[in-house]
């Protein structure tokens, strides 16, 4: 028979008690990163990402008006007609590894026929447009989750609309680049002279929205314009961004028409007691005499292309 003679050991338990303590501390570590940090990398990649946005948005308008500038005087067939395809980027990826949520966008046409009441009404009124000139436009929706911060909700938007480009988010709007707008002063003629090429964008069914959060590809070509000229009684834009545009015209030393106005050459109000909005621009001491193109740039968003 033999004999078992039993003996208390400390270091396994000791060893056990230090696995479960390195454990909790990169658990602890883990959980401060995913905490902390991981919402501060995300704001930052939805920031960066919104900068690309906002560049590629530039980029697309500068495609639109060299499409406009070669239609309008006739020069560059076919090339003139043919689309070209500029990218805007959806979204942006999550972090890998961590918790956290994928940006998403989408790209929508509101063109000729979806404009509504969002128009320019000139008096006279151009022949062509004799009930007003339909204020289209391309915008841009991002669904954040990170930035901007100050918001509950957190979205973005860009949109291309009258030639100027416009950023709106929870807490206001503001013309980020302006409309394709010239102002001559020939007060010693008595007259205020506005220049204005404005895009109208037309587009084909189906090919109006997209939404996803890799790259989308916005196909534009010209395809007609019409022009007016002559003096001018008054000019309404009925907008869904009034700030945006009544900004972008008087805002101190950077306004479009800010010289005028400041010297009362013309009046500039902004009317928020009808729907939609609209921007009031009417002879001031001098009269205003316009000349404006209306260009026509088909539209197609997504991926391919569908000839009309």
């Amino acid at each position: 028979m033999k004999h078992r003679k039993f003996i208390k050991e400390n270091s396994a338990v000791a060893g056990v008690i230090e696995a479960i303590l390195l454990i909790a501390l990169v658990a602890i570590i883990l959980s401060m990163i995913q905490l902390t940090y991981v919402p501060i990398m995300m704001e930052q990649k939805e920031a960066d990402h919104m900068d690309e946005v906002s560049n590629q948005f530039s980029q697309l308008k500068s495609v639109i008006e060299i499409q406009s500038m070669m239609g309008a005087m006739g020069t560059g067939e076919p090339i003139t007609y043919t689309p070209m395809s500029s990218p805007i980027t959806l979204g942006s990826k999550e972090l890998p590894y961590f918790v956290s949520a994928r940006s998403s966008g989408q790209i929508d046409l509101i063109g000729q026929d979806d404009a509504g009441d969002h128009k320019i009404n000139i008096q006279p009124a151009p022949a062509d447009f004799p009930s007003g000139i339909p204020l289209t436009s391309i915008k841009y929706r991002a669904t954040n989750f990170y930035f901007p911060k100050s918001s509950a909700e957190p979205w973005q938007e860009y949109i291309l609309e009258g030639g100027g480009i416009i950023l709106k988010q929870s807490d206001g709007e503001v013309m980020r680049v302006y409309q394709g707008i010239a102002v001559e002063n020939n007060s010693d003629l008595g007259n205020i002279k506005i220049k204005y090429y404005i895009p109208l964008f037309t587009g084909v069914p189906g090919k109006k929205l997209y939404a996803d959060y890799k790259d989308c590809y916005v196909h534009t070509n010209y395809t007609n314009h019409y022009t007016h000229s002559g003096p001018t009684a008054f000019i309404h834009i009925y907008t869904e961004y009034p700030d945006a545009w009544y900004q972008s015209l008087i805002k101190d030393d950077t306004g479009l028409l800010w010289e005028c106005y400041d010297n009362g050459y013309i009046n500039v109000n902004l009317d928020d007691t009808v729907t939609p909005n609209k921007v009031e621009i009417t002879p001031g001491s001098l009269t205003i005499t316009l000349e404006l193109t209306i260009v026509e740039i088909g539209v197609q968003v997504g991926p391919g292309y569908v000839i009309p």
